[in-house]
């Protein structure tokens, strides 16, 4: 190797002795609690490795004074003694597991906590970018092979160090010539390691990706099984699980492929190691510089030490899997959400003046306008509908007042303060939405309700129920509020989802309501009852509405037309239908009849 490439390698191997010693370090919070077991299971692992080589020790006293001169007092005392230790040796192996078990969840459980508070924290542009099954299986399952692969890990380096040290420690005793040899074997041990792990990191990468991919197939298998169902999308499905799995299996062979190979390559330099051994070992038996009890003593170790780096490759492989899932983890806690409260936020606790837009303009893509100056007042207590073509930017702007996305340029203001000013928590309190397709989570009706206000009474859920025409179908259930409605709502109606929903938003008793097509998903039965409830909701609030349906916006104070992301028109219904506009040319298609 050429000067320049041996100044990268060694680069190379200090950059990763840092990221190793890095991650030990930011893992050290979540392991600091319990410090303490893990530092006594850590200890145990000492006499469990330094065991092995008395059991190896034992065989030379027993071969020399039984085996060649025949003493009858060692036959039954020396197997006895290994037979003792052998038990002391299970009694530690056995607390030790359960001790880094119980230290290893515990951090597991530390480190799945911090992510979730972490996924909590991300704005909404966070879960637009990421698929579900990317988000489920870094947020779990790297969690899981980080904390338990590092304690099991450790684990197994130091009681494989304790055991190799003594070891070597009985082969030097026994032989220090044979030593020289056994241990001249490993000195390729160090560059093979650094050489798999370059190979592992690129599949590991792509493993994690296409992991995810599963995760999302079962993710949308589960929630669209309707869907599947109606639109016969069985072999769809089917071909892309199928392909997911091939990739899966390609990925599996390429690991086996430029890693296994360790494993004979370790078997082949133990088998040379013993072969010099039992070479060299003839030698010095005859010569008389060593007894057959040096020389069996000297095997046994040998073998115990070399049976587990026979199998390094494999163990070195969940190693780099674990510090691999622990550099996934950190990249996740240092994500940063892109909306933030300033310093010096205030509260907001009342509104008394309303709502404005003056110039905002948005993306979600750099370059692809959404929103174009946008300038608009909504009044306390009145209603504003927005209509106009679909994907004009209505929903955006709904968004754009709790902050679920930030702005480019412009501001919204409530009562003249940029609401950047203000908490995100006490601004989104003063805020109570109502979507086309509300997710209820799984649970009772009352638990559901409970979302919007914890604080509030059972006659306060009923009276939410009244408001909401929901009251005489949860007094007709057999559970009332109690009743179970399953994941997402999937036992009620679209009706009544809606309906609960809005009772929802009813105990939360927010002064600013906003209805993003509330309706547009129901028959016309349904609408009218859900309608009713929406009217009810809106009494004395600051009312935002999105709508196609203009029948059901037409008593707005004002009625604000956006198409492309541009306001075209704005005022009462009226006024705009004599304007003859792009309002009075939605009215004539819808009412043409």
């Amino acid at each position: 190797m050429s000067k320049k490439g041996k100044i990268k390698q060694k680069a190379k191997e200090k950059i990763t002795a840092n990221i190793l010693v890095k991650n030990f370090r930011r893992m050290w919070p979540y392991i600091k609690p319990y410090w303490g077991r893990a530092l006594l299971g850590v200890l145990l692992t000492i006499p469990i490795g330094a065991l092995d080589g008395a059991v190896a020790m034992f065989l030379k006293p027993f071969m020399d004074n039984v085996m060649v001169e025949r003493q009858p007092k060692f036959s039954a005392l020396i197997p006895l003694l290994i037979v003792g230790f052998t038990i002391v040796q299970g009694i530690l192996i056995y607390s030790s597991n359960y001790l880094n078990t119980w230290v290893a969840q515990k951090i597991t459980i530390g480190v799945k906590r911090k992510l979730y508070e972490k996924l909590l924290s991300m704005d909404t542009a966070y879960f637009d970018n990421h698929n579900s099954g990317e988000i489920l299986y870094r947020y779990s399952n790297d969690a899981e092979n980080a904390s338990v692969g590092l304690v099991d890990n450790v684990k197994q380096f130091l009681s494989k160090t304790f055991s190799s040290l003594s070891l070597v420690c009985v082969l030097i005793y026994n032989s220090w010539q044979l030593a020289l040899i056994a241990v001249s074997v490993l000195i390729v041990f160090a560059p093979l390691m650094q050489f798999v792990r370059k190979k592992m990191k690129e599949i590991v990468a792509k493993s994690v990706v296409n992991m995810s991919s599963m995760v999302t197939v079962y993710n949308e298998t589960f929630a669209g099984n309707r869907t599947i169902r109606s639109f016969t999308l069985e072999e769809t499905f089917k071909n892309r699980f199928h392909q997911i799995t091939d990739t899966t299996f390609a990925l599996a062979m390429k690991m086996v492929q430029r890693t296994n190979w360790l494993s004979p390559v370790m078997h082949f330099l133990m088998a040379c190691g013993v072969a010099l051994v039992i070479w060299g070992g003839s030698y010095l038996i005859v010569s008389g510089k060593i007894t057959s009890g040096n020389f069996v003593a000297f095997v046994a170790a040998l073998m115990m030490l070399y049976t587990p780096l026979k199998s390094v490759g494999n163990n070195y492989i969940s190693i780099q899997n674990s510090f691999l899932a622990i550099d996934r983890i950190f990249e996740i806690l240092d994500l940063q959400p892109s909306i933030k409260d300033s310093p010096n936020v205030k509260e907001l606790t009342e509104i008394r003046k309303g709502i404005t837009f003056d110039k905002v303009s948005f993306c979600y893509i750099q370059g692809k306008p959404v929103l174009e100056d946008i300038t608009l007042q909504i009044p306390r207590g009145q209603t504003c509908a927005l209509v106009g073509n679909s994907g004009g930017g209505k929903t955006t702007i709904s968004a754009l007042i709790p902050r679920l996305y930030e702005i480019q340029s412009g501001s919204i203001k409530i009562d003249g303060t940029d609401i950047r000013d203000f908490s995100q928590a006490s601004l989104r309190k003063q805020i109570a939405m109502v979507f086309q397709d509300n997710f209820l989570f799984s649970g009772t009706i009352r638990e559901n309700i409970l979302l919007g206000n914890p604080a509030i009474s059972d006659e306060d859920i009923w009276t939410a129920l009244k408001s909401a025409c929901l009251y005489d179908f949860v007094k007709g259930l057999k559970d009332g509020l109690d009743t179970q409605i399953g994941e997402r709502g999937i036992l009620l109606s679209g009706g009544q989802k809606q309906r609960l929903a809005i009772a929802r938003a009813f105990v939360k008793n927010a002064p600013i309501v906003i209805l993003d097509e509330a309706t547009s998903a129901l028959d016309t039965k349904s609408e009218h009852v859900v309608q009713e409830a929406l009217d009810n909701l809106m009494k004395n609030r600051t009312v935002i509405v999105i709508a196609h349906r203009l029948s059901t916006i037409q008593n707005a104070d004002n009625i604000v037309v956006i198409n492309d992301g541009k306001i075209v028109e704005s005022g009462p219904h009226e006024a705009l239908l004599k304007q003859n506009g792009a309002y009075a040319s939605l009215y004539s298609m819808q009412f043409k009849k």
